[in-house]
């Protein structure tokens, strides 16, 4: 499966990343879609998956969770808003991580793209940083990735200058 994901849109989702996710055949968000228009908007354009973020409102957390947990291609995915990184998770991602052991987790909000292999719980971590706007990045960026038989391949990223 052909993944596109992205997080911290903040209520943008414009041609150049409808242009990067086109061949995707799934979207996962990270949270902070910056409204239920925006959610809308890119599940109408491609497949969604997706978690509320600390800047959503009740709109958006009415149709997406604190966190999401499901199968892809075999291999176990965690996603939610506020995460963190190896040594330096967030409580509540930290508990859900120790809990689900994933074999992937996907978190949003810093506003830096960051994939990194968390070699103690044996998962990924991948943070696509900030798609949107709003926030103090230079740089919006997003991934994008192959699920093959629980391994992940052609991992690809789209930055583009904020303006």
């Amino acid at each position: 499966m052909f993944i596109g994901l992205i997080s911290d849109t903040h209520g943008v989702f414009d041609p150049p990343f409808r242009e990067f996710l086109e061949p995707v055949d799934e979207i996962w968000h990270a949270g902070d879609f910056g409204g239920i228009r925006t959610a809308e908007e890119i599940a109408a354009f491609k497949p969604l998956k997706g978690v509320y973020g600390n800047c959503d409102g009740y709109d958006v957390r009415l149709d997406y969770p604190l966190y999401n947990l499901f199968t892809c291609e075999g291999m176990k995915v965690l996603m939610t808003h506020i995460g963190g990184y190896p040594g330096r998770y967030d409580p509540r991602a930290r508990a859900l991580i120790d809990e689900h052991r994933p074999d992937l987790f996907v978190c949003g909000h810093s506003h830096i793209l960051k994939v990194v292999n968390d070699v103690r719980r044996n998962m990924l971590v991948m943070n696509p940083g900030a798609a949107g706007i709003q926030g103090f990045h230079i740089v919006r960026t997003a991934l994008r990735f192959r699920i093959e038989n629980a391994d992940i391949r052609g991992l690809e990223v789209f930055e583009l200058d904020r303006k």
